[in-house]
């Protein structure tokens, strides 16, 4: 695992945007497309944003989720709701390569299969998906893998169902999937995610961050977050 330290969140935001915007040239150069999924979260959204100004290949950009609440359409507990605002109005990302989870269904374990059907459809069977943004929560936790909750020890599905955490359950990216991106760029900013950026650094398995796959993985971190 790479860290990068730098200013304050706004930074952390640019660099990640550059970062993801010359993979994404690179992997449209060398293998016609570039599959990203992306976390919630303020700084991240911030980065769609510069990355919407960025030269990006958009046509052939596929853009799957990491993470989503169960939650009505429209509803602003949703990621898909920031999503849209921070980058799908601003850049020219085809609609039909943008992959939102299925949350609204009534049989949310169908809902996690179907999602595992359209990713191995886009990135293969397994799916390779070209970069995963994640972040890190306080109690250590990423995408929607959270302390406790019995999909930590998914291994066989891509896709998977959580139980509620703050209020909803959550449709969520599992390890296996995670652990074969070609890489996982991690956004951590925050004095609250200090404690756990070195438990994540040192590869702690307790914490749910702690068991993504750190050999291609880079963390951009700000100050407040690095110690």
């Amino acid at each position: 695992m790479k860290i990068q330290i730098l200013a304050d969140a706004d930074a952390v935001a640019r660099e990640a945007a550059s970062m993801i915007a010359a993979e994404a040239r690179q992997a449209v150069a060398e293998r016609g497309r570039f599959i990203m999924a992306v976390s919630g979260g303020h700084t991240p959204w911030i980065m769609l944003r510069d990355l919407a100004a960025d030269k990006v290949p958009w046509e052939n950009v596929h853009l799957v989720q990491v993470d989503e609440r169960v939650a009505p359409a429209g509803d602003p507990d949703r990621n898909l709701m920031h999503l849209k605002e921070s980058l799908l109005e601003k850049a020219p990302l085809p609609p039909d390569r943008v992959y939102a989870m299925p949350v609204e269904s009534t049989d949310l374990d169908a809902a996690a299969k179907q999602y595992a059907a359209t990713l191995a459809k886009i990135a293969g069977a397994p799916p390779v998906l070209d970069l995963i943004h994640l972040g890190l929560g306080p109690d250590g936790h990423t995408a929607s893998l959270v302390p406790a909750d019995p999909v930590l020890e998914v291994t066989d599905e891509d896709v998977a169902v959580t139980g509620i955490y703050q209020g909803r359950r959550r449709l969520t990216l599992t390890y296996p999937v995670l652990n074969r991106a070609r890489r996982v760029l991690w956004l951590v900013t925050g004095h609250d995610k200090a404690g756990m950026l070195a438990r994540l650094r040192a590869g702690d398995p307790s914490i749910p961050a702690g068991r993504v796959n750190q050999e291609r993985a880079l963390v951009l971190a700000d100050r407040a977050a690095g110690g």
